[in-house]
Formats: C-alpha cells, sequence, structure tokens
C-alpha cells in the first residue's frame, strides 16, 4: 500500500441541524490523483475546505503529511500550509494584481527572497502551467477562464508543494480546453511527484488522470478505482458511472 499523504477520520460536519458529513474515513496517498465526486448538497468543496483548514471540523480528525491539523503552533501550521497549493473555482484571482503579481503573493507571504528572484519564480510557475510570458503583465479581467484557471494554478504552484488541492478545475472549459487541462495536471503529477485531490462533475477527467475516486454518498465516502465504483450497489453511483455520460465518458477513454 502507498504512503498516506491525507488521513481523515471521523469527520462530522454539521450546519446547524443539517449534517453534512458523519463519520467520514477517507485516505489520500502520495503522488496518487483522487477525484472526489457526488451529489449537490453533499459536501464536495466543504470537505475540501475542511482539509486545508479553511472550516473546523464539527467532530473527528485530519492528519495532513503525518501532522494532526489540530495540534501543534501557529508556526508549524504555517510551514504545513506552505505544503500544499489550492486552485479554487475560476482561480480566485485578485482582480487588482497582474498575473505574475498574484503568483508573487504566496511567495511574499511565505518567505524572505528578493524581489528579483520573486519575478523569477513567477515566470517559470507561469510558464509550468501552460501560459506564454505575455500573459504575465495582464490583468485577471484580460484573461478567458481557461488562462485565469491556469494562472490560478501557477499560483497553487507558487511554494512547490507536494499536495496540489484543485476545485471543478475544468468546469466552464470547452471540452478541448478541459482535455488540455487535464493533460496538464497529469504531466505535472508525473513530473513534480504531486499529490492532487480534485473535486469535479466531469467525467472525462475521472477517466483521464484520477487514480481513484471518492463518492460522497449517505455523508460518507465510498472510494474505489472506477472499475471498482461501477460494481457499487448504490443506485447514485450506479447511475453516475452507469448512465448514458458515464457510459459515453468510458467508452471514449477505452479507445484512447
Amino acid at each position: 500500500m502507498s504512503e498516506t499523504a491525507i488521513s481523515v477520520r471521523g469527520l462530522e460536519t454539521r450546519f446547524g441541524t443539517n449534517v453534512v458529513h458523519e463519520n467520514l474515513d477517507l485516505d489520500v496517498y502520495r503522488e496518487e490523483v483522487l477525484g472526489l465526486v457526488g451529489g449537490s448538497g453533499t459536501g464536495k468543496s466543504v470537505l475540501l475546505n475542511t482539509i486545508v483548514g479553511l472550516r473546523q471540523p464539527d467532530a473527528g480528525h485530519i492528519e495532513v503529511l503525518g501532522q494532526d491539523m489540530a495540534t501543534g503552533d501557529a508556526k508549524t501550521r504555517a510551514a504545513l500550509r506552505r505544503r500544499w497549493g489550492v486552485l479554487f473555482q475560476d482561480g480566485a484571482l485578485f482582480s487588482s494584481l497582474t498575473v505574475l503579481q498574484n503568483i508573487e503573493v504566496p511567495l511574499r507571504f511565505h518567505t524572505k527572497i528578493s524581489p528579483a528572484l520573486r519575478q523569477e519564480l513567477a515566470a517559470v510557475k507561469l510558464s509550468l502551467a501552460g501560459l506564454p510570458p505575455d500573459a504575465g503583465p495582464k490583468y485577471p479581467g484580460e484573461l478567458s477562464g481557461g488562462m485565469r484557471k491556469r494562472a490560478g494554478l501557477a499560483r497553487a504552484l507558487a511554494l512547490d508543494p507536494d499536495i496540489l488541492f484543485l476545485d471543478e478545475p475544468t468546469a466552464g472549459l470547452d471540452p478541448i480546453g478541459a482535455a488540455s487541462f487535464d493533460s496538464l495536471i497529469g504531466d505535472l503529477r508525473a513530473s513534480l511527484g504531486l499529490t492532487v485531490v480534485m473535486v469535479t462533475h466531469d467525467l472525462d477527467s475521472l477517466y483521464a488522470i484520477c487514480d481513484r475516486v471518492a463518492v460522497l454518498v449517505d455523508r460518507r465516502v465510498k472510494v474505489g478505482t472506477i472499475e471498482e465504483l461501477v460494481r457499487e450497489p448504490d443506485p447514485w453511483i450506479r447511475e453516475y458511472f452507469g448512465g448514458p455520460r458515464g457510459r459515453q465518458a468510458g467508452q471514449a477513454h477505452d479507445r484512447t
């Protein structure tokens, strides 16, 4: 079995009387791409935000890279947060900063390197995310949706993370743009040894780059390869992977 990068045990998430996650367990292995799917209201993005510390769990505990998220001093937790990057929907870029300045933000906050080196590293990350040099001086509002996602990805890579969290990375992209983004993530995982957790609705992405898929259902997760999940008796899972779109994605993957 591979080394565990993220361990979630007994997680409970509540909003008032509404229980979203209950006694949820999840392991993410190092250097795998794990897709996270589920129906509306199952708390996919909530789970991601809880793992990265943007929301405190109501019960349970989370370990990331061997560190319990609930323990340690502020310095220890800050050091841990440097070891992952997050791409939020549509990039979540600062509109008043250029693309290169956006990429520099984590470097400004977490390092004491010189401005010249920050700019040089930002340019490297820009290229790593598949953007041309002339995108650097532009503002987010001047970019297409796909370019904004790549700019957000470049910022997520700024600190050379061990783990990359992606929230709906291909949402709003045309099929060619989505396939290109999937390919980029796969290449980055292979070349940088990244662990990737990806919230998505995109069946093509699941087939193209995910090693395993975690399905949120009945407040918990069922985890496995797509081949394993298609044999699950749960009606939602069966319809998700065995419905018309699921069959189409699977057939397209088989042809490649």
